[in-house]
């Protein structure tokens, strides 16, 4: 499965990189921007006409508010009379009802109307609850998205999905509601912690296996520019993985098809998330295993080599992230993993449904006999 996306133009001068830069999702009437660049939480006109209601809620967390709650708050102010923020419990450990009701709380506290805009201002967790809320308040208000982490910038604040968590299984209750924006500003990258940009990686790598080698090749040689947060590297490590997956999302909106392939690595990565307590592994780590056993599982049905596969595994390792599985049942690994995955929302009549490397640079979707997925959760899990 092919990906028709544009070509890569690696960013190479600083004087380029200081340009806003934008990357286009196109969905007719739901059709949206993604702005990259530097300084952007601090410029009113990144907002656009689209960000003119009277009010506005910021919902973020304990962790970012302190540092950008109250520059947003700021700018917000120069486009909408009221600005309210709602600091939520920091941790993929909150994604879930109790706490989304805080932000529906807030919004009617506040007489929030069909006009008020969201901000989510944070990470993966705020982004989706966010976006989840405003697809469910009134049937719907406008949001936008500024991503604080590099795994938001580079892939759950693109697209459309929204979600919380369930205990049986990640993200799987919530809709499909696009952003009015997406702000990716750089700078706020910098306070990121080692561990979290190295989550952020993951995603990152993602986009080489399933389309594109060349951009495979560029983080390869750019891995330590990215992890010791060079402004440049990361401005095109995020402006790359924005179009290959502002194409895909373009091209199948609600995961009818293509769309399954962005998961690569992610049903064995939610199985980790889900078996082992949310939280306790970085959705990033997760997803760095996980690609480990995709690789694994896709060398096993001989459509790529071991050497792809060691290739693959080194990358992440150099990323800083775990190329091994945890142990999450020690009575029986690779059933509780199997059980876990039957849930994940590629499932189909609980039969699973794997992405797998079909070449690299190009994706499929399979079903895979169950002995094969054991013998290979056996083999790449911790002992």
């Amino acid at each position: 499965m092919r990906i028709a996306c544009p070509k890569s133009v690696p960013i190479r001068k600083q004087k380029d990189f200081m340009q806003t830069q934008y990357v286009h999702i196109a969905l007719d009437e739901r059709s949206y921007a993604i702005a990259i660049g530097v300084g952007l939480l601090g410029e009113a006109a990144t907002f656009g006409e689209g960000a003119g209601s009277a009010q506005a809620l910021v919902v973020t967390n304990e962790t970012v508010a302190p540092l950008y709650a109250d520059a947003l708050v700021r700018t917000l102010a120069q486009r909408h009379a009221r600005v309210h923020v709602l600091a939520l419990p920091d941790g993929e450990a909150h994604k879930r009802w109790e706490i989304l009701n805080l932000i529906f709380d807030a919004l009617l506290a506040h007489g929030a109307d069909r006009k008020t805009t969201l901000y989510a201002l944070g990470g993966g967790v705020v982004g989706d609850m966010t976006g989840f809320a405003a697809a469910c308040y009134m049937r719907g208000v406008p949001f936008v998205q500024v991503p604080t982490t590099l795994l938001a910038q580079v892939d759950s604040s693109v697209g459309g999905k929204t979600a919380i968590n369930h205990p049986q299984g990640k993200n799987m209750i919530g809709a499909f509601y696009q952003p009015l924006l997406v702000v990716c500003d750089l700078d706020v990258l910098k306070t990121l912690p080692a561990r979290e940009l190295s989550a952020g990686l993951a995603e990152v790598i993602k986009y080489g296996p399933i389309a594109d080698m060349a951009f495979f090749d560029w983080v390869e040689t750019n891995m330590a520019a990215l992890r010791a947060c060079d402004a440049v590297a990361l401005a095109h490590a995020v402006k790359r993985s924005c179009e290959i997956k502002a194409a895909v999302v373009g091209a199948d909106e609600r995961e009818t098809g293509l769309r399954a392939v962005l998961n690569f690595g992610h049903t064995f990565g939610h199985a980790i998330e889900a078996g082992l307590g949310y939280g306790q592994w970085l959705h990033g780590e997760a997803v760095g295993a996980g690609m480990v056993m995709a690789a694994e599982l896709s060398c096993a049905l001989g459509l790529v080599d071991a050497a792809f596969v060691q290739r693959l595994t080194d990358l992440i390792a150099a990323a800083g992230l775990p190329v091994r599985g945890p142990v999450i049942d020690a009575a029986d690994n690779a059933g509780r993993y199997l059980a876990l995955m039957r849930v994940d929302k590629k499932a189909e009549a609980g039969e699973i449904r794997f992405v797998v490397i079909d070449g690299p640079g190009r994706a499929a979707v399979r079903s895979v006999p169950d002995e094969l997925v054991r013998s290979v959760i056996d083999r790449c899990c911790a002992s």
